[in-house]
This record gives structure tokens, sequence and C-alpha cells, in this order.
């Protein structure tokens, strides 16, 4: 396939849905997806990374690539350590990032996303909650994604969701930019990955690169050489 590769699979989602299910209208807090983005209307979000209005200056806001963690994040511990922890295995740095909910009968429209953000940005997707897989198209690709799996997909191709089961079906959605795009980003040297402890990084890069998807992603694939 050309527009998904699967990092790893076997990802433990309980710890992340615990978390969602401990605050009170997690999925009423923020609106701005549903209320703005109109391809995005049927869909519940929960922020987690979000654009730096700071640094915004005139630039659209998909041409801003600075961004920084929510202040509602914190009650979300595990999302923001697997984001972390999954950018410094790849030698990246976060984007922005939300929990997606998509009610059953519900669906994303056909669009793409657009902008120097995303030209220099690569979308990933954690599957937490879907029964019945989660259907995702990317160009002429169609790929059924299951609870536990972690996946790269091409986001420059019009791409749309849809939930054709009866349950809902929650994602965790991040972008990561590779650090050696640093330099076109913010006219920055590339650097180097950011630390983590022995243990969280033999965790997360033994988990990461047995895949070999991950392995060819971290050479030859779209993922480092994020396209234009």
């Amino acid at each position: 396939m050309r527009y998904f590769s699967l990092i790893r699979d076997g990802v433990d989602v309980d710890p992340f849905l615990a978390e969602i299910a401990a605050v009170s209208d997690a999925w009423e807090l923020a609106t701005g997806r549903q209320e703005k983005i109109r391809v995005q209307r049927e869909a519940l979000g929960i922020p987690l990374r979000g654009l730096r209005k700071s640094a915004l200056r005139g630039r659209p806001r998909r041409d801003v690539h600075e961004s920084r963690w929510t202040s509602g994040s914190a009650a979300f511990p595990t999302a923001r350590r697997f984001i972390t922890s999954t950018a410094a295995a790849l030698d990246c740095q976060p984007g922005r990032a939300k929990i997606v909910s998509l009610p059953p009968g519900k669906r994303v429209y056909p669009h793409i996303d657009r902008g120097d953000y995303y030209r220099l940005h690569a979308r990933f997707h954690l599957v937490l909650h879907s029964p019945a897989g989660s259907l995702l198209r990317a160009g002429d690709e169609l790929q059924r994604m299951q609870p536990g799996e972690l996946w790269w997909f091409d986001n420059k191709q019009i791409h749309e969701a849809w939930n054709d089961g009866d349950d809902h079906r929650v994602h965790l959605i991040f972008d990561l930019m590779p650090n050696s795009h640093r330099q076109q980003a913010f006219g920055e040297a590339p650097v180097a990955p950011q630390h983590l402890s022995v243990a969280t990084q033999r965790e997360v890069t033994r988990a990461a690169l047995r895949q070999p998807a991950t392995r060819a992603l971290r050479s030859t694939s779209p993922m480092p050489e994020v396209p234009t």
C-alpha cells in the first residue's frame, strides 16, 4: 500500500479509555471541530495539542508549525506519553494532536489537508475503540484499522472516514514532524531526538521497530520524507 503503513499493533488501549471516561463531559468541552471545520462536523474532539496562537503573525493557520499542549491535555497523561515517546522513537517532534470520536453512522467527509504545516508533518492514528474496525480511505486505498493499532496514512491524498458500526469509534490522532525538517519549518538546524529514559526508549523502540513497516518507515517510506 502506498498511503497506509502499520507502525505497531498490540498497544494496550485500556489506560487511554479509562482517562477519557474519568473526565466528565469530555466530548462537550471543546466543540470547535464540529463548528468550524465543515468536513469534520459529525466528529467529536478532545484537543491535546493545538496551534500556538502567538506564532500566527498574520499567517494562515494551516501554515503555522508551532504547537503546544492544551491545558486540558493534563487529564490525559497516557496519551501525552504515547505521543512524546513515539515522536522520540521516530526522530520527530510532536505537532497537533486530538482524541476524536465518530458516532455510529457518522462520517468525516472527503478532503485534503493542505498548507505548509501538513506538507512537513505526518499523520498518525492510534485506534482506541472500534468494535467493528475503523474504515479510512486515502486516495484509492481503503483500510480497516483495528483497536491497538498505530497507523501512518498520507493525509495529503483525498481522504475520508466513516463509522459503519453500532458503537462510537475513538482514535488518538496526532501529527509528527521529522527533526530533519526543522530547517524548513523554523530556520533551525535539525536537532537530536528528545531524550528519554533508557527504560522508556527501550520499550518504545522494541515495540515499534520490530514492525517491518516501521523499519521501512525510518529509511525509505514517505514518513521521514514527508511528501510535498
